[in-house]
């Protein structure tokens, strides 16, 4: 019963999601948004920041309910900016129903190769290929897609009662537009136009949890972020002695604390991770401990009780009361000897919804479910490929194995595909008995397939999920709920995006992740400045709520090390055993080639191409290409995308870099070098990395450079060098910034740079920048690995003539921050 409440309640806390957003007219959000963006007109908006804490879950949902729709509104309209100028699809209204306030209709239309819609997505539909209030048009959703021939029969859900005046109430305000639609679509075979606008997924289940908040476990902890009680570090979990000894020899003093903190009777757990410190590793060690560990606390109606342990009694008379307790197991040594303490042996009771045993050594039936969760695909891949690749998971006699896993949701890399759900649906499929499969009806097979899939989640020991994903109805169908929450990168959410899992029923929540790397993606401003993209591991550190953090870092050289250590983590990190040596190359006999460098171009000078939000900087790229030609020339076995990457905060800088390499060397990037903007970097390590900040005027600020978590990330990424590119007096306009420059200088590692570029690179110049120690940095067997990659030489003369051809994008605007549209 109590579950059929929760479902009702998600029910009409969804439909009046929708309600609200359907309703909106198209024409006055871009109207609305277009008069915010010229004049700033967030402050006067009534909304409330984002807080640290809240009085009451009132007080929570009347802050975060108007910012989710200030960002639905903002992914509305950048879809369409992004479908501007896309053709209007035309199709036929088959059928047309009302049912609790919704319109619905089947609608079939034609789709070209390539095209796609799916469940969820927002449609613009129309009377005409226009939108104006003279004709009828409305926002339709997109709740079921069938095939028919090369067309596509999709199932649209509409609300055409009238329009919702404000958030905090149900009435709504009739409306000529949406009644004249109405009219329209009752027709018979009734002709419409549309256009694919956005995917509604992912913001409609970030709703659903914050307005049923007061249901979660956690709800008061989340709410006071803590409070003054942040819960007790007594043990409430202990692991067996073999796996305790694996844990204390193979992982540093930090990671650790940050695994026995997991064994803490505390319901929230957070570790940062700083760049490089064996974040993964850490959260490998977690989930061996927690798959095997044996609870110290049992829980019982009346509440949580600590086990009291009696006096010892000798093996004979412990199995003499187990057997009179026992009668019907005479003759067996319960769990091989293992005995009891006052009768609780620290295994839950298995019954008929047991696991299906593993493919492993491991003797030990699993007493707890794991969801792991993150906020991208990318991120939880890497966590799931650790897993696969062995050596991972460890049992409680300290055996790697791989446990019973599933990877949820779309677009899973192809290295884990044999985990995915979609595979091990088709494996199920194809053992099933055919003959009864077949006479299945296309709905019955849908609901089977269903069924199928939550089989699969049900006997899997961990379940890998995106956050979004984490909230879809799958979970709700499982017989099994799960124990614990482990996010992944969960400073990279917003916080709404992290109480979707929170849902499952769990007891235990772990989230790892850092705040002084990148934030959430938030795409409106107006949310973003009102703290939206503020994660709830953030809001809970500033809240006072202690953190593990992981100190000891395996990636960067310590002069790459050195700098955001002291401004990001208190001088707090260190190095890791032979770090410095493993990290030594070839290249830093030149001092301008690393660790650190810093390259102060005078010439360059930022510019925004014509309908972009976006900054480019000609000059950077020209002497980041010969920069790039000069180091692959020294040094081949940087060709290669795995070596070296080309980073920068702006997506129109990339796009601008990718074209200039093929240009300029006859091969796509994409096959020797890594160009990626810094959000499209977090989580990667290079060798060498270049790093074009792009900003250079006389008077303007940085604009999203600013966010110094940007620069973290940014500086962070390789390994044995970093190769910063600027205009060194614009950045000192930012107090951040000015401290890297003034580091360089500190380390005479700063150099000013005017054409031709081709003198400042030239041998005589180089050898003059030659580092004069005693004997030469030694080249360790990784630089030894030269990769024969594209033939770039003879390169002078297009440089040249790249450099004389300076395109004019004029100056541009206002400084104005486009981070939304940079990420």
């Amino acid at each position: 019963m109590a579950l059929d409440k929760e479902k009702l309640q998600e029910e009409a806390v969804i439909h009046r999601f929708y309600r609200i957003i359907l309703s909106w007219n198209c024409n006055n959000l871009l109207d609305e948004s277009e008069n915010q963006r010229r004049t700033n007109a967030s402050a006067s908006k009534k909304l409330v920041k984002v807080k640290k804490q809240y009085k009451d879950v009132d007080d929570y949902i009347n802050t975060y309910e108007p910012l989710i729709f200030e960002e639905a509104k903002a992914q509305i309209i950048r879809g369409k900016e992004e479908e501007n100028g896309a053709e209007w699809k035309l199709g036929v209204v088959q059928s047309y129903k009302e049912s609790d306030d919704f319109d619905f209709l089947e609608y079939i239309c034609e789709m070209n190769e390539g095209e796609s819609i799916s469940q969820n997505d927002m449609l613009l539909i129309s009377k005409k290929e226009c939108v104006d209030d003279n004709n009828p048009h409305a926002f339709a959703l997109v709740e079921e897609v069938r095939r028919f021939s090369e067309s596509r029969i999709l199932r649209l859900r509409l609300y055409l009662a009238g329009e919702y005046s404000h958030l905090h109430t149900n009435n709504v305000k009739s409306c000529p537009r949406l009644f004249n639609m109405r009219s329209h679509i009752r027709g018979t075979n009734a002709q419409l136009y549309s256009m694919k606008m956005c995917n509604l997924s992912t913001i409609a289940r970030e709703y659903v949890a914050i307005k049923t908040i007061s249901s979660l476990l956690f709800k008061d902890l989340i709410l006071n972020a803590g409070g003054e009680d942040f819960g007790t570090e007594a043990a409430g979990w202990k692991i067996p002695l073999p796996l305790d000894k694996h844990v204390k020899e193979n992982f540093n003093q930090y990671q650790h604390e940050a695994i026995t903190a997991g064994l803490s009777s505390k319901a929230f757990v957070l570790i940062q991770g700083p760049p490089g410190t064996g974040k993964t590793q850490t959260i490998l060690g977690i989930l061996s401990t927690i798959l095997h560990a044996t609870p110290t606390r049992v829980q019982s109606k009346s509440g949580t009780y600590e086990l009291k342990q009696g006096p010892q009694l000798p093996i004979e008379e412990k199995s003499r009361h187990w057997r009179l307790a026992s009668p019907w197991l005479h003759g067996i040594n319960p769990r091989d000897s293992l005995m009891p303490k006052d009768g609780d042996d620290g295994f839950f009771p298995t019954t008929g919804n047991e696991l299906k045993p593993e493919v492993t050594t491991s003797t030990r039936k699993y007493r707890v479910r794991v969801l792991v969760c993150a906020p991208s695909n990318s991120a939880l891949d890497e966590i799931v490929l650790r897993v696969l690749s062995g050596g991972g998971i460890h049992d409680e006699n300290n055996r790697s194995y791989t446990p019973n896993i599933v990877r949820i949701g779309l677009k899973a890399h192809h290295s884990i595909k044999a985990v995915s759900l979609d595979e091990l649906l088709k494996k199920k499929r194809a053992s099933a008995n055919k003959s009864s499969t077949d006479k299945q009806s296309n709905a019955s097979a849908g609901s089977h397939d269903d069924s199928i899939r939550a089989a699969i989640l049900d006997e899997a020991t961990i379940v890998f999920s995106t956050l979004s994903f984490s909230g879809s109805h799958i979970f709700s169908k499982l017989s099994r709920k799960f124990d614990v929450v482990i996010i992944d990168e969960a400073a990279q959410a917003v916080e709404p995006a992290t109480l979707v899992p929170l849902a499952n029923q769990c007891k235990k929540v772990f989230l790892v992740g850092d705040p002084a790397q990148l934030p959430a993606t938030v795409i409106s401003d107006i949310a973003k400045n009102h703290g939206y993209g503020t994660s709830l591991f953030e809001r809970l550190m500033q809240a006072g709520y202690p953190i593990k953090m992981l100190k000891t870092q395996y990636r960067m050289h310590p002069e790459i090390r050195s700098f955001p250590s002291r401004e990001f983590y208190d001088n707090s990190l260190t190095d890791g055993e032979l770090v410095k040596s493993k990290t030594v190359r070839d290249w830093h006999k030149y001092r301008c080639f690393g660790p650190f460098s810093f390259f102060d171009i005078h010439e360059g000078e930022e510019a925004k191409p014509t309908g972009s939000g976006s900054w480019i900087n000609v000059e950077e790229v020209n002497f980041v290409l010969f920069l790039y030609q000069k180091l692959v020339t020294l040094f081949p076995k940087l060709k290669s995308s795995n070596e070296l990457a080309i980073i920068s905060p702006y997506s129109q800088q990339v796009k601008l870099f990718q074209q200039r390499f093929e240009e300029t060397f006859g091969v796509s990037a994409e096959q020797v070098v890594d160009i990626c903007t810094v959000d499209g970097c977090q989580g990667r390590e290079k060798d060498v990395a270049i790093f074009s900040c792009v900003r250079a005027s006389e008077d303007r600020g940085i604009g999203f450079l600013e966010d110094i978590r940007r620069m973290n990330v940014g500086i962070t990424r390789a390994k044995s060098a970093v190769l910063v590119v600027g205009s060194a007096s614009t950045l000192r306009r930012s107090e951040q910034w000015n401290k890297l420059v003034e580091s360089a200088e500190e380390r005479n590692c700063l150099f000013k740079v005017s054409k031709p570029y081709t003198s400042f690179l030239s041998d005589e110049n180089l050898a003059s920048m030659q580092v004069k120690t005693a004997e030469p940095p030694q080249a360790t067997e990784h630089d030894n690995a030269v990769n024969n990659g594209m033939p770039i030489d003879n390169v002078t003369e297009q440089f040249d003539r790249v450099q004389a051809d300076d395109n004019d994008y004029g100056d541009g605007d206002a400084d104005m921050d486009y981070g939304g549209y940079d990420d």
